[in-house]
């Protein structure tokens, strides 16, 4: 399983819904919690890079009080 098709979380990482974006990945791929976690991670970095303007937090603000 790849980034591919995890447009679907698009909306929930952009505004920082961890979990939300999360279950929208495992709902939608029909995988572990650790591999929603690394599609996430991997579209996160995508997102970041192409669109850094739609971010209204820093990158360190984004993880702050998640733990994986």
């Amino acid at each position: 399983m790849g980034e591919m098709g995890a447009e679907v979380a698009d909306d929930a990482i952009v505004t920082g819904q961890i979990i939300l974006g999360l279950k929208t990945l495992r709902d939608h791929f029909g995988c572990s919690l650790h591999e929603a976690l690394n599609v996430y991670v991997a579209r996160y970095e995508v997102l970041r890079r192409e669109r850094p303007a739609d971010f209204t937090r820093s990158h360190e603000e984004y993880w702050t009080n998640f733990c994986s």
